[in-house]
């Protein structure tokens, strides 16, 4: 860096930032043997690695199922043991098509099962307390705003209380995520992930009042009301409010470039405004719009190809990214140059699978890969500063696991596509 400070007009006789560091005076010869013959076992044995993360998973987990028993109490008061049971079961519908359309997502670098469990349930409970404890207090609120017209009160709390309510408690997991989990946070596809099952979370939770409560005024599961809603709900629109959080986990995603906490605050805050603008787009239009469906049809799924194609666009540049790291560790021979597009490609994958496949060693092939893309992500966090949340140990191990991984794929024997050089 350039020295804008006036004084450097003068004869500078610091040593320059850009010159090699002076080295230590090498020791005598027999006092470095004596420390080597008298290195103490204290000092000498491998520090214990740092469990903070899983630690702060596993309470934060413990902590949510105790919460979890409230929302449930809450469910089964709320409408009764025999409506709660069935509206569970039809929400089970679409989370098990959240559920494989998560899994699709996060194929390429796979999330901490300890961390989709804790934003499944940030979702599944604390959004859903949150928005109902806040739903109740604001109630009064929008009674006065409305002015006794129904239209009015029901229209501000479906289109603007909901969104602004609802958006904030779910992105507020992604948040907490973001910063007990900062290593796990590599960037906009791992911001989908999380919002993906928080989002999900909430909306199973949501999905049980509304089919419970459906069912609960119908009397019957057979009746036209029931299937109404659930078809809207559970196979229409299971990714509606994926699509809404994802705006915030995609900003929060942008902020892993930076390192000032202030920085992923405020790209948090910006990611809010589109999600909450989707959330508010989606209730507000079931007041004015005559024909849902033609609506559904012509606006929501438009926004959700749009959705899709952004997801395909981040995952190519996860394979990119893969890519230029690996090449980075092959320059350097961690892996022969052949094996790079194999690692960074989903045809080479597939294809390096299928080959170690034939000879029992499939699931060996896949810890090489995971390990290896692991590894370019660890390099990714170490040249953008972000080091200090643990990427040279990361780096460290997986370099081992790697070498260990390529000895069990060599005694396959000789073959093509990639594994030949392993």
């Amino acid at each position: 860096m350039t020295s804008t400070d006036p004084t450097s007009a003068t004869p500078d006789l610091t040593p320059s930032a850009h010159a090699p560091k002076p080295q230590p005076t090498v020791a005598p010869a027999d006092v470095a043997a004596n420390a080597q013959a008298t290195a103490q076992p204290g000092l000498t044995a491998p520090a214990r690695p740092q469990n903070t993360a899983r630690v702060l998973g596993i309470v934060g987990i413990v902590v949510l199922s105790v919460l979890a028993l409230i929302v449930l109490a809450y469910l089964v008061i709320s409408l009764g043991g025999d409506a709660f049971a069935l509206g569970g079961v039809m929400a089970l519908v679409p989370l098990a098509i959240v559920f494989f359309g998560v899994r699709w997502i996060d194929r390429w670098e796979p999330e901490p099962r300890l961390a989709v469990v804790f934003a499944f349930m940030w979702g599944a409970v604390v959004a859903v307390i949150i928005a109902l404890v806040i739903g109740f207090g604001a109630d009064p609120l929008l009674v006065v705003l409305s002015q006794g017209d129904n239209f009015a009160y029901e229209f501000l709390g479906a289109a603007i209380q909901a969104p602004l309510v609802e958006e904030s408690a779910k992105g507020l997991g992604l948040l907490v995520i973001f910063f007990a989990a900062r290593k796990y946070f590599d960037g906009p596809v791992d911001g989908v992930v999380y919002a993906a099952w928080i989002a999900g979370g909430f909306a199973f939770t949501e999905n049980i009042l509304y089919f419970g409560g459906q069912l609960l005024d119908s009397g019957t599961i057979a009746d036209s009301s029931v299937f109404e809603i659930f078809v809207i709900r559970g196979i229409m629109s299971p990714f509606a409010h994926i699509m809404f959080t994802a705006a915030t986990g995609i900003a929060l995603g942008f902020a892993t470039r930076f390192r000032s906490p202030l920085a992923a605050i405020g790209l948090w805050l910006v990611g809010l405004i589109p999600a909450m603008l989707l959330h508010g787009l989606w209730n507000g239009s079931l007041f004015f719009v005559g024909d849902f469906y033609g609506y559904y049809a012509a606006v929501q799924v438009p926004l959700f190809l749009i959705g899709v194609g952004i997801v395909f666009f981040l995952r190519r540049q996860e394979s990119k990214l893969t890519h230029d790291r690996l090449t980075e560790y092959a320059a350097v021979g961690w892996f022969a140059q052949d094996e790079i597009a194999s690692l960074s490609t989903p045809a080479g994958r597939r294809q390096a699978i299928a080959w170690a496949g034939r000879s029992g060693k499939r699931k060996e092939m896949r810890a090489y890969i995971q390990n290896a893309t692991r590894l370019a992500f660890a390099r990714q966090r170490i040249i953008t500063g972000r080091g200090g949340i643990g990427a040279q140990a990361d780096e460290a191990a997986l370099l081992g696991a790697i070498v260990e991984s390529r000895g069990k794929l060599a005694a396959i024997g000789p073959a093509g596509g990639p594994a030949a050089a392993v």
